[in-house]
Order: C-alpha cells, then structure tokens, then sequence
C-alpha cells in the first residue's frame, strides 16, 4: 500500500508513471512542433505572430500532461479498486467489458 512507501519515493514514482505517459502521448502525435527561438524564422517575422504561436505550443504540452496525470490518476483509482461509476456503485460492471 501507498502509505507504508516514504513520501518521497512514493512522488518519484508517480512522476516516473506520469512522465512515461507523457512519453507515450507524445509518440502518437503526429506532428511535433517545438517552441519557436527568437521569432527571425517565421515567414512573417512579426513578434505577435512569434509569441502566439509559441503560446499554442505550449498550451498543447500542457494538455498533454493533464491528459498523462488524468489517466495516472485513473489508473491508480482502479488499482486500489476505488474507483465509484456515475451510479455510486464500484466499477465492476466497466471492468467486465
């Protein structure tokens, strides 16, 4: 169980899952696009253009790692059998799907 795991470990852990998800989400995306340097290589050379585009590609990240810590969090919740359907009952009826 969880709690009998020192804190720290038990943090290490969790972001070595979390960050192996992010990992794997990256890999099905199809186009990876990086966070633009100094805005010289657009086309439009116009720093607005420069920092919105920059803005998108992080925005993109960041639901990435959201997606990567719901899904750790999920995971965990049907490991430790708590997870509770929208009828308050356990999950046991997902689980024979």
């Amino acid at each position: 169980m969880l709690s009998r795991v020192p804190f720290g470990l038990a943090m290490s852990d969790r972001r070595q899952r979390i960050h192996d998800l992010v990992l794997a989400l990256l890999a099905q995306q199809g186009d990876l696009e990086l966070l633009a340097g100094d805005g010289t290589g657009l086309p439009s050379g116009d720093p607005g253009n420069w920092i919105e585009r920059n803005r998108r590609v992080v925005q993109r990240y960041q639901a990435l790692v959201r997606s990567a810590v719901t899904l750790d969090a999920l995971v965990d919740q049907e490991v430790n059998g708590s997870f509770q359907s929208p009828g308050g009952d356990s999950d046991r009826r997902a689980s024979n799907l």
